[in-house]
């Protein structure tokens, strides 16, 4: 497996990572004890300096005799990189091949035992054979249990280790025990005996969970599902922000005009353009602007302002007589102008839009776009267009809406050149160009006509498609032919041409993504539904499709291009195609692909250090003549967070149906495996510790101790060293009840594609997990042992990230503890200078549409004032550095202490160490603020 970056592993446990040269096998060519879950290299809790090959595990359980006849389930989690597991010297499961690049995408194994391979009432060998090929090596995470259906037996501990591979340690030692009596004596030199059951019982007023296997992969498989149901299901409910009237092309445009807005909004236009008198010529003194000549036109370099400091760039196709019309022609992203003019290889004569147009008499403008390359980026390999997307998400912008500003830019250069001259402005583009045409046409109605070729489509897969393509809210409003009926009355024509084929793959630390050439069927059907919104307009004022070779054509067929052209100057001819333009020089495609690049990066880096000032404008709502008036008008700010930020499913709450499995029998507390019903086909699930021995009808408070990325609820729970220090257990002992539930940031790219799924339909990931903890916390007040107005929220790392988000939507939260993890969100997020910035790392759902606008974490603390509130901050902690963390949480501080007067109730913890659990001033917040 790929050694994993700094930052993954910064983010699973901030544990060195430095590794000395690999030793030779003979590092442990004995049995020697090793705990398990854990790397056996040293810098994740092992015993070898460096250690790449194979290695076996042993251990010996006691299985009781009242299992007997029983089917018995191994589970194990994350191995790395191979796995082979043996009961008893027979096999009973293995991995099919190594672990993916996100190797977390596998679900934890469930191999089954056969009753027959079971010695009952006796000891029992465990052996795996583990081969990793780079990187940590071993059984590294939780769970590992041998389960049945009566109950379960942990086997979380010290195994027997060594390095080598002889397929006779799967088998039983040559002096293993003959008979049951000799058991104990064997245990005894073979290391830790395992073999104490928990017996599966349920909580009183609980159903018995009878659920197997992963209940966590269960968990996102379910989540998953819904999402994929409610995309469907948007097609359908969009006609509730229309509000259309078809009366007459006057009435109608103007009924449509909030959508517009909304479009706009949600695609980034919001930077004011600049005004120009004309392009510039982009020529030095060793290349001319004049870079081409064709029959009838001169092509030219130009570049032209567009907002702030960002310009267009491309080329001006110039013809040689008044021009009969004035058109944007946009190529795909990874086309050049070039290429789409005929000046480069790349694009067939036929297909050169540009060229066609210019020779029928049009002055067209052709604009470079960003282009999907990859390129190195911190940690990862991104494509530009990525890259630029990641800030600007965070900042209410978009790369699409970036390009339809140079776009629209040209339009009003376009505009204010044919003053009094009845001149018509027209759009047309192939793929990427198809889709910014399509919008551009729908958000601006000076422009008479639209072409878009090899783009229209269903949406319903917009989440496999390249992360630059994620608009939040798409889907909950538009769909290509929502957007199309934008332009009606104006002229569409959608040619069905073979569009781009273009594949992002996985494991290169950005989004994985494809885009397919749109199939015919879909483009007519999309193109039915257009002319069904449009209703008895689409008789006076159709969408015209033209398909080109059954839809797999090459894109500017001539009928497309007459009808394009017809829309803009009627009784205009296309001209019979001439030859390909004759080059003049070398353009500089590399230079001005970096320039644009730089631009937009910097414009973004801009919006980041005016965001504070923005913010400070969004919260000016806030009243703070007393604690009454503040929650008062917090609640607009609550309303927004969740509408708008968030994102919320208008679902009741299923009846929570609890099912419970007693999983941990410790002297102090018991623990119960707990599933609740949250929705049809989404569930939440974590383990509930209650301690033992509370006075009938004593209540107890209760601390929901949240993991963090890739976590499991046991990591709260067992296990003393790396970053969660058993908290959960912890405070278990000190008589709190406790709740560990399992988020569903788990699996990688499994859970990373929730967030593609929801993001269209102007939801996120907490979109499910706020009505998780919702159900979890109405539960949890209905036990007769939990102070229901007690409930506090402690999270770690991405659980911190919860914890800045869950609450304000949870009142049942009564205090709020955010542990490694609060610092300057948007700026961590947005920015792509600071080391510590996500822009860069392979987190690629973290980003959160206009965050910058509106909330960073001093407004989400907001909306959880007045209640207590804290910060647990290691100075070592890899999340941020300890100014940015300061200078947020004294935005924060100020306003619990300085406006309400109410300090008392928000504080933070420093300490010198990692990103982890301190648990030291937070306990005592805990017991100040809950007992």
């Amino acid at each position: 497996m790929k050694r994993p970056t700094v930052l993954a592993l910064l983010i699973l446990s901030f544990l060195p990572i430095a590794r000395a040269p690999a030793q030779p096998p003979a590092d442990c060519p004995d049995w020697t004890p090793l705990a398990v879950p854990a790397s056996w290299e040293k810098g994740r809790g092992g015993i070898l300096d460096a250690y790449d090959g194979v290695a076996w595990y042993r251990c010996f359980v006691r299985v009781p005799a009242a299992w007997r006849g029983e089917t018995l389930y191994l589970e194990l989690g994350q191995i790395d990189d191979l796995g082979a597991a043996f009961f008893n010297g027979v096999k009973v499961g293995e991995s099919a091949a190594p672990e993916p690049a996100s190797r977390f995408e596998v679900p934890m194994r469930s191999y089954p035992i056969a009753p027959e391979h079971v010695r009952f009432g006796q000891a029992n060998l465990i052996a795996v054979r583990v081969q990793d090929e780079g990187g940590y090596g071993g059984i590294l995470t939780h769970p590992a249990r041998l389960c049945s259906r009566l109950g379960r037996i942990h086997l979380e501990g010290t195994w027997l280790f060594r390095t080598g591979d002889d397929p006779t340690w799967a088998a039983w030692p040559n002096d293993a025990p003959s008979a049951a009596g000799q058991a104990d004596a064997f245990f005894q030199r073979a290391g830790q005996q395992f073999g104490q059951t928990v017996a599966s019982e349920p909580l009183a007023g609980t159903e018995l969970l009878e659920e197997t296997g992963d209940l966590a992969f269960q968990m996102v498989a379910g989540a998953d599902r819904f999402l994929l149901d409610k995309t469907a299901e948007s097609i359908g409910r969009r006609q509730r922000h229309w509000r259309r009237d078809t009366t007459s092309p006057a009435a109608y445009a103007a009924s449509v005009e909030p959508n517009r807005a909304r479009l706009a909004r949600i695609v980034g236009l919001r930077d004011e353009r600049r005004a120009f008198d004309a392009p510039s010529l982009v020529a030095t003194t060793r290349r001319d602007a004049l870079v081409g000549r064709g029959a009838g036109y001169s092509i030219y370099a130009i570049r032209w302002p567009a907002f702030g400091g960002v310009s267009g760039e491309g080329l001006l196709l110039a013809p040689e007589r008044e021009p009969l019309a004035e058109i944007v022609a946009i190529p795909d992203a990874d086309t050049t102008p070039e290429a789409f003019v005929g000046l480069r290889p790349g694009v067939s004569p036929e297909s050169q839009i540009p060229r066609r147009l210019a020779e029928s008499g049009c002055r067209v403008v052709v604009p470079a776009l960003i282009d999907r390359s990859l390129e190195k980026r911190g940690g990862v390999q991104l494509t530009n267009r990525e890259y630029l997307y990641r800030s600007a998400y965070e900042l209410g912008r978009h790369v699409i809406g970036y390009e339809l500003q140079k776009i629209l830019a040209v339009v009003d250069w376009f505009e204010r050149e044919r003053g009094q001259r009845e001149r018509a402005i027209g759009l047309a583009g192939w793929g990427e160009g198809g889709l910014l045409a399509l919008y551009g046409g729908a958000l601006d109605e000076r422009v008479g006509g639209v072409l878009s070729s090899g783009y229209v489509d269903a949406r319903q897969d917009l989440w496999q498609e390249p992360m630059d393509r994620n608009v939040f809210g798409l889907l909950d409003e538009f769909g290509d032919a929502e957007i199309a009926s934008l332009i009606v009355p104006r002229r569409l024509v959608v040619e069905a041409a073979r569009g781009p084929e273009v594949t992002v793959p996985p494991g290169l630390g950005g989004a994985p993504g494809r885009i397919v050439s749109p199939e015919i069927g879909r483009v007519r059907k999309e193109v039915a539904r257009a002319e069904a919104i449009l209703g008895p307009l689409a008789k006076s004022h159709p969408v015209t499709l033209v398909e080109s070779g059954a839809g797999a054509g090459p894109c500017g067929s001539r009928e497309a291009l007459a009808a394009f052209l017809a829309s803009l100057a009627p009784g205009a001819r296309l001209a019979e195609p001439g030859p390909t333009p004759t080059p003049l020089g070398e353009p500089a495609d590399a230079a001005r692909r970096a320039r644009q690049v730089a631009e937009l990066d910097r414009h973004n880096q801009e919006l980041l250090a005016e965001s504070p000032d923005v913010r400070t404008d969004f919260m000016n709502k806030l009243r703070f003549d007393s604690l009454e008036a503040f929650l008062k008008s917090a609640a607009w700010y609550r309303e927004t967070f969740r509408d708008e930020v968030i994102g919320w499913f208008a679902d009741p709450l299923a009846e929570p149906r609890p099912r419970t499995r007693k999983v941990y029998d410790q002297p102090l507390w018991s623990g119960y495996e707990t599933v609740l019903d949250v929705w049809p086909g989404v569930f939440a699930y974590g383990v509930l510790l209650v301690p033992k021995g509370i006075p009938e009808g004593e209540r107890r408070p209760v601390v929901v101790t949240q993991h963090g990325l890739e976590g499991r609820p046991e990591k709260t729970i067992r296990g003393k060293l790396g970053a969660y220090r058993n908290y959960g257990a912890r405070l278990a002992d000190e008589g709190f009840v406790v709740f560990a539930p399992q988020n569903p940031y788990v699996f990688g790219d499994r859970f990373r594609t929730l967030q593609r799924k929801a993001n269209p339909l102007k939801k996120t990931l907490f979109s499910i997990i706020v009505p998780q903890h919702q159900q979890i916390t109405d539960w949890l007040k209905t036990l007769p042992f939990v102070a229901g107005d007690r409930i506090a929220f402690y999270g770690i790392s991405y659980g911190g990230k919860t914890a800045m988000r869950v609450p304000p939507l949870v009142q049942n939260y009564s205090a709020v503890i955010c542990s490694a993890d609060f610092n300057d969100w948007v700026w961590k997020n947005a920015s792509s200078r600071s080391k510590y910035s996500y822009v860069g790392t392979i987190e690629y759902e973290i980003f959160e549409f206009d965050l910058g606008s509106t909330f960073n974490y001093a407004e989400m603390a907001a909306l959880i004032c007045p209640r207590p509130f804290m910060v647990e901050r290691g100075h070592f902690d890899g999340v941020s550095s300890d100014e940015a963390v300061a200078y947020e949480f004294a935005k924060v501080r100020h306003l619990y202490q300085a406006r309400l007067g109410i300090g008392d109730r928000c504080e933070i913890e420093w300490f010198v160490g990692p990103h982890a659990i301190h648990g030291v001033g937070t306990f005592e917040f805990l017991r100040r603020h809950l007992k």
